[in-house]
Formats: C-alpha cells, structure tokens, sequence
C-alpha cells in the first residue's frame, strides 16, 4: 500500500515509556535500544570528510527544519524534523544539552498517526510542562504535551488536530493551516500559522501568517493575518517556521522562506489589536535557499531580552546516509534605535564554543602588503576557529581564504568590502565625500566558486551581507570552519554561512591578501576544535 492509499499511520520506528523521574530515564536510556541503535548508526560516519564534528547532525539518515528549542529544567533541547530509516516520515527527533554546543541524542520525541507526517513547529514551556505545537500533515495544527524531566513522553490533547486543515463542511477557509507557533498572553494562547494570500497589485502570493487565539489549547478562534506594513519580504516569500517573541522592548518574527531562506521581521506587537506592525527586517540567508544556504530557523527566548536560534543549513552535494546539519547557535540582541529610529540587531556566537578549542596559536602587528597573498604556515585545520581584527585602512577590498589547498587548487573565499554597500539615507548628512563614505554599508561575502574540485559540488553564487561599519572601527572576524560548513561573525552585527565540500587532503590552509593597498593585521588567534561526539 502507498503512503497516499495508507490510513493508519502508526510509525514503524519502535516506541517507548519512560519513568517519570530523571534517575530512572537515564537508567532506562543506558540499555533502551532505540537509543543504543542511533549512537551505533552516528559511529558509521566517523571518517566522512564533509561531515561536521562540532555542529549538531543527527544520528541516523537525514534531517530537516529545527524544531521548539527551548530550555526546561536545567537542560537545552533541540528537535528536528527526522527521518528514520525504516518509515522515513518525518518525526520529531530530540536532543539535549547542558550548554548549547555539546549535543546528546535522545530517542525520537513525536510520532506520526493520525497525521501522516510531523512537520515543524515550535515549543512554549510553562512552570509545570513543555508545549508542543506542530503541523501534522493531512490533518492539522497538532498540539502534544509533555512534563517528565528529559522530555521523552509526549501527549497528544486531544489525539485529533486542534486546528484542522479543513472545513467540517469543505467550504474554503479565509486561512492556511501550516507550520505554527505558540506565545501566551493574560489568559490566553496564541498561534501563528504560516502560509500566504495573493499580493494585492501582482495576484502572486506572498506571505501572511495567520493568528489563532484559544483559551485551553483544544479550543481555537481564528482571528486574522497577523503582520502589517511589511514592505520588507519578496513576493513570493511563505512565512514558514515561524518564530514570535519579545526582543529588547520590540518583537522579532523569525520564519523560512522557500524562495530566499531564513529571514527576520522587526517591530512592535499592537497587544490591543493583536497585529504585529513591523519597522524592519534582517535576512540570515543571502540568496535562493539553496544550494547550500541558510535553512529554517529554531528560536526561543534567552532570559535577558535576547533570543537564541539555531538554523538547518542545505547541502550542496550527495551524501550518503545523511544531509544537512545545523548552524552553532546564534544569539540575537537589539542594540537599540537612535534618534531617527533605526534598529540594529546584534548577531554573535551562543552556548559555550569556547569550551571546544584546543592547540591554541597567535600571532600579531602582521602587515599585508598590498596584492600579495600571505598564507600562515602555522594555521591549518578544517575543524578550527579563528579570530582577527583588521585595520582595512583605504584597501578596497581585504579577503582571508580557509580550506586552501597548497596550489590554490582548492579556496573558500572570504571578503570585505569597506563601504561598498549601499548608501544609508538615515545616516546621509550632505554630499562631501566623508559624510557620504560615513553613510555606505559595507559587505562581506563567502565565495564558494573555488571551494571544490569533486564533479557533484554545486557552488553557491557568492554569499554577501551588509554590514555597517564606523569609519575608523577595526573589521572583526570570528570564523568557523567545520569540515563542509563556514561560518562569518562580523563585528558582532552579522553573520553569513554556507556549505563547501574540499575535495582534497591538504585543503586546509589559511591566507590573508589586501587589495591594492596595505592593511594591517592587529591580531590573529586559531584554534583547533573539539569532536562533540567522542
């Protein structure tokens, strides 16, 4: 029998209960044999060239969007739409960590049936349990409850969508059941659901998300679209995986798009009308979402005003066995708005990379003379983290590669444009040349085109963000190179990332070059990294 002819949709993957204490669920863990199958499936690609070692990729066959991060109880859990290789239907997959970095499997979290599949959604924790709210493909909008110390039992309310995908009576709903999530306000829920309505002057559909409000989690009243003045997202754009929390004293919508990637809107929730009016927006992903780019994101409140997120990431080329991975976490501050309201998200680092570093080097007061590629002989790894302050001076461009080969054959290409970018007309204060520099953004880009030599790469066209930079601030870097994933932390204000797939051994040089005109190294720092999983 096909998927499309099946009914019952029980899953094929063995199903456990665990004990409600947290001694007793680690005693159960240490001989349950779902668990001991996945820690044996993830020793089968411990020689794989491309697979990371210190980003989080799940035990067995692939992977897609992150689901409900969140912190109970002491402990940070990640879930992830996963596909076991006997019913590869999506289920919840689950891990746990104490610091956001070290990664420990968990047995898969929520089945399927009656929904066909579980696709994403998001988690909302209360003083006594962890809400689960998720699209259940053919259904609905599930809602699944769970309150034992590991989160390893979940509950279905219900058993039966609690928002279905369908009329009782199969007349057109004015919405799009989809990936939803879940926020509480006085004495009630809410919950954003992805989706689109056509655009009103072109008729293609763009995105909406469509706000629910129920008063026990069972019981759901559609209200309306829930974001206004979004002059921001491309036609076309979905709205999926979305994400709603306070940032700083404004909100933040994190979603996917299937055109473009991972993006951000900006604002204000207007609680008296329950409309999110949105100010601006912040891409994480600089493209089409693939090959090779920044997927769908996973985001919950840090506790200080902040959020953490974590985004899936494409791959660009077969693997076997498995495909795509995690991005480290990102954590995400406002830093305020200014006199003329602009908003500047703050985008570094989360959980306790540091932790990973190991056979540290140094090196300072290194000039780059102009046109002439220098490459750091004491610098090498595919697994490593560096971090350098720049001073660009006037050199138009200034580029550090990783993951060289000895004879160039093979480079991953990151590059700076000092105020290349476009022209700020909030910051425009007359025409002289330095008032107009001072107003410019500047870029930086990730460069695959000569990342790989294998036959079944797929480059991804250069990769570049704006980044605002002071007239004499320093560039700062903070750069992870994980096997097949590079990711760029610039100045603690952005952060571009892709997938590259070496092809050779020894491609795992660094070099630095300055364009046209000296610049000047102030500090270099590398580390070799650590194996999450050993």
């Amino acid at each position: 029998m096909s998927a499309a002819e099946r009914t019952d949709y029980t899953s094929l993957v063995p199903q456990y209960s665990f004990s409600e204490t947290l001694a007793e669920q680690e005693a159960e863990l240490e001989t349950n044999p779902l668990l001991q199958r996945l820690l044996a499936y993830r020793s089968r690609y411990e020689g794989d060239p491309h697979r990371p070692i210190y980003h989080y990729v799940n035990p067995e066959n692939t992977l897609n969007d992150p689901n409900g991060l969140c912190f109970w109880q002491g402990r940070w859990h990640l879930f992830y739409q996963a596909y076991p290789p006997e019913d590869p239907r999506q289920h919840w997959g689950h891990a746990v960590s104490d610091d956001m970095i070290h990664w420990r499997d968990l047995p898969y979290a929520i089945y399927p049936n009656p929904e066909e599949c579980c696709f994403s959604g998001a988690a909302l924790v209360e003083e006594d349990r962890v809400i689960a709210i998720y699209h259940g493909t053919k259904v609905g909008n599930m809602v699944a409850v769970s309150h034992d110390p590991l989160l390893l039992n979940w509950e279905k309310l219900t058993g039966a969508p609690v928002i279905p995908i369908a009329s009782a009576d199969g007349s057109p709903l004015p919405y799009r059941v989809f990936d939803p999530c879940i926020w509480k306000k006085g004495d009630h829920y809410y919950a954003l659901s992805g989706g689109t309505l056509p655009h009103k002057a072109s008729g293609r559909r763009t995105r909406a998300n469509f706000l629910f409000r129920s008063p026990d989690l069972v019981n759901w009243d559609y209200l309306h679209p829930f974001v206004e003045d979004d002059r921001f997202t491309l036609v076309g754009d979905d709205g999926a995986c979305p994400y709603f929390w306070p940032i700083g004293d404004r909100h933040i919508l994190l979603f996917y798009s299937h055109m473009s990637g991972g993006q951000a809107l900006l604002g204000d929730y207007d609680t008296e009308r329950d409309k999110f009016v949105v100010t601006s927006q912040h891409d994480f992903n600089f493209g089409a979402f693939g090959p090779g780019g920044v997927h769908a994101p996973s985001a919950t409140p840090d506790g200080e005003g902040g959020i953490y997120v974590i985004f899936n990431m494409n791959p660009a080329k077969p693997t076997e066995g498995w495909n795509q991975i995690m991005t480290l976490p990102r954590r995400l501050t406002l830093q305020g708005t200014d006199n003329i309201g602009r908003d500047t998200l703050l985008v570094e680092p989360a959980g306790d990379v540091e932790s990973l570093r190991r056979e540290h080097r140094q090196m300072a007061d290194l000039t780059l003379p102009a046109n002439q590629e220098i490459v750091l002989g004491s610098v090498r790894g595919n697994a490593i983290e560096l971090m350098a302050e720049i001073e660009t001076n006037d050199a138009p461009m200034v580029e550090l590669n990783v993951l060289r080969s000895p004879g160039r054959e093979e480079f991953t290409r990151i590059a700076f444009y000092r105020e290349r970018g476009f022209r700020s007309w909030d910051r425009y204060q007359g025409w002289q040349r330095d008032k107009l520099a001072a107003a410019t953004y500047s870029l930086i880009t990730i460069d695959s085109s000569y990342a790989s030599s294998l036959p079944d790469v797929r480059s991804r066209a250069p990769e570049t963000a704006p980044v605002f930079l002071e007239r004499d601030e320093p560039l700062r870097l903070r750069i992870f190179v994980d096997r097949s994933v590079v990711e760029v932390f610039v100045n603690g204000r952005q952060c571009v990332a892709m997938r590259v797939y070496p092809g050779r051994e020894d491609s795992v040089g660094v070099s630095l070059r300055s364009q046209g005109q000296d610049a000047r190294v102030a500090s270099l720092e590398a580390w070799q990294m650590e194996d999450i999983y050993r």
